[in-house]
């Protein structure tokens, strides 16, 4: 017998999915991050109040009615922050599980272990962004630093739990040979690192800041320029990091 719903917020859901995780995925954008990403294109889920409330069966027979589509894909759960909804996202991972989904965690890992090692337990892969390395610029860059996202990091290197690292390319920020050079060397013992995305800044959410009236401080910051980002990808190939 199935145990009761538990209800959460979400912000979206993307029924085709192609980028977060392998194959084709049904990926559920959940309400609410306590980060404050100067590169944010999803603003709009920062309040934790928002969003729309939902069951998890709900969101399960959803997901059921695209069986054929992700059968060789799977489900991620993303955000905002997914580990802020701890319960209702280990909820929707075991329904998944029962139903032989491949489940996926897109997260920055700035909860706390104490409450999220039973979700990253329950998850088949887990999608983490490195914000940065160094602290202090973790903090410039989203409000917090990275002690959370590293510690994870850690545990799921203790566990073998399946890594996908995510890291933004942001020109003035991340997008430094010496930053970049010291993140690969950091990375390159952890065997539970599957495959390294290095994503260059883009600017397809700026109309959401304006929209919400917030500052937006990146609107002179260029994107990355094709030699950049080849600069960056060799630097994480050179390590023998999976890109």
């Amino acid at each position: 017998m199935m145990e009761q719903a538990v209800t959460g917020r979400i912000h979206s859901i993307e029924t085709f999915g192609a980028v977060d995780g392998p194959g084709v995925r049904y990926v559920l954008f959940l309400q609410g991050c306590r980060m404050k990403c100067l590169f944010c294109h999803n603003p709009d889920t920062w309040e934790c109040g928002g969003g729309r409330l939902i069951s998890s069966e709900e969101v399960i027979e959803d997901i059921k009615s695209y069986r054929n589509f992700i059968k060789n894909g799977g489900v991620t759960i993303s955000g905002g922050e997914p580990l802020l909804q701890p319960e209702f996202v280990l909820d929707i991972i075991n329904r998944c599980k029962g139903l032989g989904f491949h489940t996926a965690i897109d997260t920055a890992g700035s909860q706390d272990l104490a409450v999220s090692q039973p979700v990253i337990d329950a998850a088949d892969l887990i999608l983490l962004d490195i914000k940065a390395l160094e602290p202090q610029v973790c903090v410039e860059l989203t409000g917090m630093d990275n002690r959370h996202e590293l510690k994870t990091l850690d545990y799921c290197q203790r566990t073998a739990k399946p890594v996908w690292i995510r890291h933004v390319l942001l020109p003035g920020y991340t997008l430094d040979r010496d930053r970049l050079t010291k993140l690969a060397d950091f990375l390159k013992p952890y065997s539970c690192i599957e495959k390294v995305e290095l994503l260059p800044f883009h600017k397809m959410g700026e109309f959401k800041w304006k929209e919400l009236g917030m500052e937006y401080q990146l609107y002179d910051t260029p994107v990355p320029t094709r030699e950049e980002i080849q600069m960056a990808t060799e630097i994480f190939k050179s390590r023998g990091l999976p890109l």
